[in-house]
């Protein structure tokens, strides 16, 4: 399967727009499963400008 990076970019929600990784979702995935993470695109757009990114704070924000 082709990684299309510059199609990804454009629907990126990650207010982080210096990242590395931006556009590049498998590379996105895996960084934030090694710090116990999720990726800011599974949070909502208000959850996702905390930079929280932990599973915790995902939780809390989803039972509100």
């Amino acid at each position: 399967m082709e990684c299309t990076i510059n199609k990804n970019v454009e629907n990126c929600t990650c207010t982080y727009k210096n990242c590395s990784r931006r556009g590049h979702c498998c590379a996105c995935v895996e960084y934030h499963r090694t710090k116990n993470q999720l990726p800011g695109c599974l949070f909502s757009t208000e959850g996702e400008k905390t930079y929280d990114r932990s599973v915790e704070n995902f939780i809390k924000l989803a039972g509100k």
